[in-house]
C-alpha cells in the first residue's frame, strides 16, 4: 500500500500491456561478478511444493515479497496475492538453494480462495527459541480495516492467525520486527493521524498491549508528514529502531501539505525502553527540499557490533549512512550504486558481522537525470542489483555490486502505490536476507517477464505478448552459492 495514502486515493493501477524482447536466462550456469554466485528460480504457490525441481507447479501470480532468516540459517519468505486473497509463504532449509510452499499463513482454511490479509507483507523470526526448540516465525499482511500477524511456532507447519492485531485501527504499510523468544512489535500508519504507532506483544502475537509512537514531543509536526520505513529490533541491545522520511521542520508543514516540498529528511525513532517511547534522530538532511525520501521506502539494518545503517533513495540514487552510536549520530551518506545502475529504487539492506552490510535494489542503466522512473521509456531494462561492503563502518569504504538476475521488467516503474497510473508490476517493495551461519545471501524479488527457463515457468496466461504487464507477475529467488559471506 502506499504511503502517499493521505495525500491520493484514486483507484487501482492500471497496467501497461508492452512487450519489447523476451530476456531467455539459462538455468545452468549461475550468474558471477566480484568472485559472487547466484542461482535464480521461481516459487510455487501450491503447499508442499519444492523449487526448483517442482516443474510446471513452481509458478505463482505473488507480488512485493520479503524474506528473513532464522538463527539456524533457514529461510523464510512470503509474497502477496492481493487484498482479500491472502498470503503466500515459503521455507528453505537449505541455505536458500530450495524452497518448499508453506500453507498460507492467513487464509480462512486451508486451501481457501479467500483471506483477510493479501495488502503488504513483512516477516520476522525470534532471535531466541520457543518452549518447542524453533525459533517462532512471524508474517504480518495488512487487511486495511487492521493487520494481520500469523505465528508459527513449529517452522511454519501450522499457523495461529490474529487479524486484529494494531491497537488503532484504519492502517496502511506495516513492518514487523521480533526479540527474544516471544516478543514481537509491529509499526504501523494509521490512516487518521497519519501517526507511526509501534505495537508490541510480549506473548508472541496473541495479543499487543503495548502501544508507543514513533513521533517524540520536539518533533509532533512529522504526525501528518511523514513516509513510513521499517522497524529493527538489535536482539543484543534491545533498542528497537524505527525508520521514516519526512520535512525537517514545523516551517515545512506547509510546502509539505501543498506538495512542493518533499520528505527530504531521513529520521530514526529510537526506544531504549522496549518500545514505549521513542526519541527522533535526523540520518541526513538534504538542503534540496525539493528531494524525496518517501518513496518505498527508507531502509535500516542492525550488524551483530550493534552498528546501524540507513538505506535511502532519491529515486535516481541509492545512498547509505552508518551509526556506531545507536543511531544517535550518523555518517554523512556515501553513494552506493555505481554504473550499469544509473538508476536505483527500492533499496532494502542485511547486516551480519560487524561491518559488513549487503544491499539490493532494483535498477537500470537507464537515466537522463531528471525524468522520474514513473515516465521511463520501455528501452529502460531492470534488474535487481546487489552490493557488499566488508567495511561499511569506515569512511570511504567501497561497494562491491553486480546483476543476480536477468532483466526482470521493461519500462516505467510508479511508486506511488494505489495512485498509480502507470505500470505498478515491482509494486513497493522486496528483501534480501542473509544465513547468519554462512553470511551468504538469498534475494526474493518482483518479476513481470515470459521465460522459458525450466526454473522460472510461465504462468497459466502468461505468453510472450503479456510480459512487462501483471499477466506474468511473480516472485522469484536468487540465492547465493559462492563468494564473500558477511
Amino acid at each position: 500500500m502506499s504511503t502517499l495514502l493521505r495525500r491520493s486515493i484514486s483507484g487501482l493501477a492500471a497496467f501497461v500491456l508492452a512487450l519489447l524482447s523476451v530476456f531467455v536466462f539459462s538455468s545452468t550456469p549461475g550468474v558471477s561478478a566480484s568472485g559472487f554466485v547466484f542461482t535464480i528460480f521461481e516459487l510455487s504457490s501450491t503447499p508442499s511444493v519444492t523449487c526448483p525441481g517442482g516443474g510446471a507447479s513452481c509458478t505463482n501470480n505473488a507480488a512485493e515479497p520479503q524474506i528473513r532468516a532464522d538463527m539456524a540459517g533457514h529461510f523464510y519468505a512470503s509474497s502477496e496475492n492481493g487484498l482479500g486473497a491472502g498470503t503466500q509463504a515459503w521455507r528453505s532449509t537449505d541455505s536458500g538453494r530450495h524452497y518448499t510452499a508453506l500453507a498460507s499463513p492467513n487464509a480462512v482454511s486451508q486451501g481457501a480462495p479467500v483471506a483477510p490479509g493479501g495488502g503488504d507483507t513483512d516477516l520476522a523470526t525470534a532471535p531466541a527459541k520457543n518452549g518447542s526448540g524453533n525459533y517462532t516465525v512471524y508474517v504480518a499482511s495488512l487487511n486495511l480495516a487492521n493487520i494481520d500477524v500469523s505465528t508459527s511456532m513449529d517452522a511454519g507447519k501450522t499457523w495461529k492467525l490474529n487479524p486484529t492485531s494494531a491497537t488503532v485501527p484504519g492502517d496502511d504499510r506495516e513492518w514487523i520486527a521480533a526479540d527474544q523468544a516471544s516478543k514481537v512489535c509491529i509499526s504501523y500508519h494509521d490512516v487518521a493521524t497519519f501517526n507511526i504507532d509501534v505495537n508490541c506483544s510480549y506473548d508472541a502475537g496473541t495479543t499487543f498491549t503495548q502501544l508507543g509512537e514513533a513521533f517524540d514531543p520536539t518533533h509532533a509536526f512529522l504526525a501528518q508528514n511523514n513516509a513510513i520505513g521499517n522497524l529493527v529490533i538489535d536482539p543484543r541491545s534491545h533498542i528497537i529502531y524505527q525508520t521514516f522520511s519526512g520535512i525537517a521542520n514545523a516551517g515545512e508543514v506547509a510546502c509539505s501539505q501543498a506538495g512542493s516540498c518533499g520528505y527530504h529528511v531521513v529520521w530514526v525513532a529510537v526506544s531504549t525502553d522496549g518500545g514505549k517511547t521513542f526519541t527522533d534522530h535526523v540520518i541526513y538532511n538534504n538542503p534540496d527540499t525539493t528531494v524525496s525520501y518517501g518513496h518505498q521506502f527508507v531502509n535500516m539494518s542492525v550488524d551483530r557490533g550493534g552498528n546501524v545503517y540507513s538505506v535511502y533513495s532519491d529515486n535516481h540514487n541509492v545512498s547509505y549512512s552508518f551509526s556506531t552510536t545507536h543511531a544517535t549520530t550518523w555518517s554523512a551518506p556515501t553513494r552506493v550504486n555505481s554504473a550499469p545502475s544509473n538508476t536505483a529504487i527500492m533499496p532494502w539492506s542485511i547486516a551480519n558481522q560487524a561491518g559488513h552490510i549487503d544491499i539490493v535494489w532494483y535498477g537500470t542503466s537507464y537515466s537522463d537525470g531528471t525524468t522520474q522512473p514513473d515516465t521511463y521509456p520501455m528501452s529502460a531494462a531492470w534488474y535487481v542489483y546487489f552490493a557488499q561492503n566488508l567495511k561499511a563502518t569506515t569512511a570511504g569504504s567501497s561497494f562491491s555490486q553486480m546483476q543476480p538476475t536477468p532483466i526482470i521488467h521493461y519500462g516505467g516503474v510508479c511508486e506511488g502505490g494505489i495512485s498509480c497510473t502507470g505500470n505498478r508490476d515491482l509494486y513497493d517493495d522486496f528483501g534480501i536476507a542473509a544465513n547468519p551461519l554462512t553470511g551468504m545471501a538469498s534475494i526474493v524479488y518482483s518479476d513481470d517477464q515470459y521465460t522459458n527457463d525450466p526454473n522460472n515457468p510461465p504462468q497459466t496466461g502468461c505468453t510472450p505478448s503479456s510480459s512487462n504487464s501483471s499477466t506474468c507477475n511473480h516472485t522469484s529467488i536468487a540465492t547465493q552459492t559462492s563468494g564473500t559471506g558477511i
